[in-house]
């Protein structure tokens, strides 16, 4: 392994890289001068992108002991010392690649070096260059003359700047500087900074010309001007007559010296509402006051009012500068520049504040960020910085008396609701004698019941357009989500508030906070559990949308009990009245768990599995549907017999595992689509796995057309949210489908109390011989025949290999499928036995997830006859009688310890509480496969903490993806696919990286 260091050369600016080898002898060297175990020069230059520095050697001063240099933290290797060895400086020189400053932020935006570490120089050094792009970006740069003589962009540091440059000055690592030691952090700092401010800037003025266009002879000090401004843009050297280079330089010094003072004490102002101050009641226009203070740039809370400044004199402040006063006076010039009001303070002879009306103080209230950027403290009243914004409020009067209950699912023939448009600043709604003041407002700032806002004109004018057309009356839910989600684009209007008027709900329904205010409604009689608050309450809300025909998805996480609550649901709408059969649509595996805590918990439900060969059909179909209560099916039957599914109208159609439908062109998603239903449920405790997408074809299910189309859905949301982050967007789309969605999350307190913590930790093992062997015998195959294919046949190719070396990493055995013996040759294989062993010992029962069902045939026998116990081994081939059985015995006291289990087959719908521990023994891509799998353990039912490993190779692309996953975990689920398919698209010479095996990290 290497570790990549930086360094800053001050002489000649320019970076330094050099790296550390874990795998050279540490101890001493022929020639003493030299870094021990430093990358070679040349080795180094060949890790880098082509032509992006020269090689070189640098002396360094480092920590050293007296055999040997140390090594770094991040190599994490001591030598063997004597006891009283200690560390002290020694100058070694060392191999180096010398990089120029404009090509450094290029170099680390691109920087990837395999089995490579990054020290904290490098680390350090990406902080530098991010302060350096934000000065340029902010033109907090000044050009300026330095000894050569030399056209240079120089960074402007204050206030704020200047406390950033602190910080970096302070976590400087002293490695960065160890070219030149005696030269303290500031020194190297400002170089460093200098070097790459200057170099970012010429690289956006390179097509730049700054002389302006001349004729005739120039002067001998305009000849000077043009020489300088050209070298700002091109060559930094100049020539010019030395006399009128000087006067340049004190020109432009004292133009510098013009603008905002760098030092510790700043200028700042302090704005009060006429509230805040003593006015007095006849006062017919009460003043705001801007008052001046100084401000002590590293403690904001140290200020001096000006007053006190004219008074103390010199007295004041000393600590950080001579003469406040002065400093007063010199800054409060500077900022005129920025706000003119300013200039009737500089006639005063001791200035200490202005009064202003509304229409000055909204002027300063505008320029107060330029004032900020430009270095000054600015305190202003906490209202503008979190403003109340004016935006319209939907108010749901009451539900009309008849609700259409009709077979049909169109939003748009669901219930009426009586509503009303308003115009409100946050949640209060304005009259419209208010509404007629703000519209005749001279100025932007205007008191309402007593608080002083900021009113946009424009956004005041679009609400009171969109009242004039839009005032209220009465409109279906459907109608009233379309507006509240997808208003006109051009409105500029925020997300209206909802609220409702009385007791009506509907109103908390639009809001999307109906389950926060439904009262919690118990099960009927006869339902045989107690249900949990959060599950009485997410029946409420179940029951309150059946009501009104409207397709809820309940999105709790896993283990939360969606299951249970909808069985409730049934059994409380069926409590009183006869109704047609509701159809539960679900994965295999689950089928047989529907139909056990049906007859667990609802036992007065009439229940039907359709499932199996000898499944009815024709007029027996059609005559026991009639008197059950609850059909269960399965995707693949719902699609294959859609035809008899179809003639039966539905009291409701519910989706268990309604991710299976996130590809809405696929056959069985369609299918179930076409199933007509009065009420349509999903359940899911993953919504949104991969893409939105997947999120548009539940809410289409649901409720068709409440999104729109897909090709709308994705350019209005997937493309802002999924490629530009947009949070507005985002934010709309929860208002627009939080009334149908219901999350609740196993880790939220308020949700569950009693369940107990998981563990994940990842569990590296190491490759034997024989397994590194294959392994890189794999990639001599593939990766030629990799380079010569093209499109399908490549990706094919690509993903072959992954699935090749995977099974390398788990057992050579499986890759080769011999046969051969299993014990003592895959590193995998020796720490699971380790494992397994300490939790028999421990009376703990273990689930292990393996993606091939060829490992787990293999590992069944060997782990059978290793502990003398029997393993239980779940696969997609496994029949449902089979699987019901494994899984009660599994969960029975007494029974087995060790469940086997393939990811598809046993990752999703089981309940297996009786395991503590759980073993992914290799990795699946997409996180939220795993913690599905994860979950059949951790759930309710759980009374112990659960373990979670997770297997990784350490030195494969094992651990590389696992790496990559983790960087993007917030984004893993939108970023990383269903899969390995993301892979494909890598260029040979990037897979080639991601996949090779890693030197010296192979075990016997």
């Amino acid at each position: 392994m290497l570790v990549l260091h930086s360094l800053f050369l001050v002489e000649n600016p320019a970076l330094a890289l050099w790296a550390e080898d874990s795998t050279v002898h540490a101890g001493p060297t022929p020639d003493a001068t030299v870094h021990p175990f430093a990358v070679p020069a040349e080795a180094l230059l060949e890790l880098l992108p082509p032509g992006v520095g020269k090689t070189g050697m640098a002396p360094m001063a480092l920590p050293s002991y007296a055999s040997t240099l140390a090594a770094s933290p991040e190599l994490s290797r001591d030598p063997d010392l004597e006891p009283d060895e200690r560390l002290r400086l020694s100058v070694r020189q060392v191999p180096v690649v010398t990089i120029e400053p404009a090509a450094v932020p290029s170099l680390l935006d691109s920087l990837a070096i395999p089995d490579c570490r990054s020290g904290a120089s490098i680390h350090y050094l990406d902080a530098v260059v991010t302060f350096a792009r934000d000065l340029v970006d902010r033109g907090r740069v000044l050009p300026s003359v330095i000894a050569g003589p030399t056209a240079r962009w120089l960074p402007r540091l204050s206030g704020v700047d200047s406390a950033r440059f602190a910080t970096l000055r302070d976590a400087m690592p002293p490695v960065f500087r160890a070219e030149s030691p005696e030269r303290g952090p500031s020194t190297v700092l400002k170089a460093a900074l200098d070097a790459l401010v200057d170099s970012m800037v010429r690289l956006r003025l390179t097509e730049v010309r700054l002389t302006p266009p001349r004729r005739g002879r120039l002067a001998a000090a305009d000849v000077a001007t043009d020489a300088w401004l050209t070298a700002l843009t091109g060559t930094p050297r100049f020539e010019a007559d030395p006399v009128q280079v000087h006067r340049l330089t004190r020109r432009l010094e004292e133009w510098h010296a013009s603008g905002v003072h760098e030092g510790p004490v700043r200028l700042c102002f302090r704005l009060s509402t006429p509230g805040q101050l003593d006015v007095r009641d006849e006062d017919p226009e009460p003043a705001w006051r801007l008052e001046f203070l100084l401000q002590a740039v590293d403690d904001p809370s140290v200020l001096v009012p000006a007053s006190q400044v004219w008074r103390a004199g010199g007295s004041v402040l000393q600590r950080w500068v001579d003469r406040p006063d002065e400093l007063l006076l010199t800054q409060l010039g500077q900022a005129s520049r920025l706000y003119r009001g300013l200039d009737e303070a500089l006639h005063q002879p001791h200035p200490v504040g202005l009064d202003l009306d509304a229409a000055e103080a909204y002027e300063f209230l505008t320029r107060a960020t330029s004032l900020e950027q430009a270095g000054f403290g600015v305190l202003l009243p906490t209202w503008w910085r979190r403003p109340v914004e004016l935006g319209l409020k939907l108010t749901t009067v009451k539900r009309s008396p008849s609700v259409a209950v009709t077979t049909e699912v169109s939003v748009e023939k669901k219930a009426l609701v009586d509503f009303r448009w308003h115009l409100a600043l946050g949640e209060d709604q304005l009259t419209e004698g208010e509404l007629g003041e703000l519209a005749n407002a001279k100025v932007p700032l205007v008191q309402v019941r007593g608080q002083w806002v900021h009113i946009d004109q424009k956004r005041l004018a679009a609400g009171l357009a969109f009242l004039k057309h839009t005032p209220g009356g009465q409109a279906s839910i459907g109608h009233l989500f379309r507006q509240i989600g997808l208003p006109p684009e051009d409105s500029g209007l925020p997300l209206p508030v909802i609220s409702a008027g009385g007791e009506d709900s509907v109103g908390k329904l639009l809001s999307g906070q109906a389950d926060r205010y439904l009262e919690p409604v118990p099960p009927p009689p006869g339902f045989k559990t107690t249900l949990r608050p959060y599950q009485r309450r997410g029946l409420a809300w179940l029951a309150f949308l059946d009501k009104l025909g409207i397709g809820a998805c309940l999105a709790d996480d896993m283990g939360l009990g969606k299951t249970v609550q909808l069985l409730a649901l049934e059994a409380l709408t069926r409590a009183d009245e006869r109704r047609p059969p509701t159809l539960v649509v679900c994965p295999m595996s689950v089928v047989n768990t529907w139909e056990t805590e049906a007859a667990r918990f609802a036992p007065k439900l009439a229940v039907h599995v359709h499932h199996g060969s000898a499944r009815l059909s024709g007029e027996e179909w059609a005559a026991t549907i009639a008197e059950k209560d609850l059909v269960i099916t399965t995707y693949a039957l719902a699609a294959k017999d859609a035809e008899i599914l179809g003639a039966i109208t539905w009291d409701r159609v519910v989706l268990d595992e309604a991710q299976n439908i996130k590809n809405a062109g696929s056959q069985q998603s369609r299918a179930v689509r076409a199933l007509p239903a009065r009420h349509r449920v999903a359940l899911t405790g993953t919504p949104v796995e991969n893409r939105l997408a997947e999120l548009w074809s539940i809410m289409d299910f649901l409720n068709p057309g409440i999104l729109s189309t897909a090709n709308t859905f994705r350019a209005r949301f997937a493309v802002p949210i999924e490629r530009y982050g947009d949070d507005g967007t985002a934010a709309r789309l929860r208002r627009v489908t939080g009334p149908f969605l219901l999350r609740r999350l196993k880790t939220d307190p308020t949700v569950i109390t009693d369940l107990p913590e998981k563990i994940e930790m990842k569990q590296l093992c190491t490759l034997t011989v024989e397994q590194a062997s294959l392994y890189q015998a794999v990639l001599d195959d593939m990766l030629g025949k990799i380079e010569a294919s093209q499109g399908i046949a490549r990706k094919g190719l690509v993903l072959a290999t992954m699935s090749r070396l995977k099974q390398v990493c788990n057992h050579p055995a499986q890759l080769l499928g011999d046969g051969s013996r299993v014990a003592g040759r895959s590193g995998k294989l020796t720490r699971l036995e380790e494992i397994l062993e300490e939790a028999l010992a421990e009376g703990d029962k273990v689930l292990c997830f393996t993606q091939f069902t060829e490992f787990g045939q293999m590992l069944v026998p060997h782990l059978s006859a290793r502990f003398d116990t029997e393993v239980l081994f779940l696969h997609g081939g496994t029949t449902k009688a089979a699987r019901d059985a494994m899984v009660e015995r599994f969960q029975a006291p007494g029974g087995p310890s060790i469940f086997l289990l393939s990811l598809k087959a046993g990752g999703t719908g089981l309940t297996l509480t009786a395991a503590n521990q759980v073993v992914h023994l290799d990795r699946w891509w997409n996180p939220a496969v795993e913690d599905q799998a994860t979950d059949r353990a951790f759930r309710i039912g759980q009374k112990r903490n659960v373990q979670v490993r997770k297997f990784v190779c350490i030195g494969t692309l094992e651990e590389k993806i696992d790496t990559m996953i983790q960087d993007k975990k917030a984004l893993a689920q939108l970023v990383v696919g269903a899969g390995e398919s993301w892979l494909t698209e890598l260029s040979t010479s990037q897979f080639r990286d991601l996949v090779a095996l890693s030197p010296g990290l192979t075990g016997e």
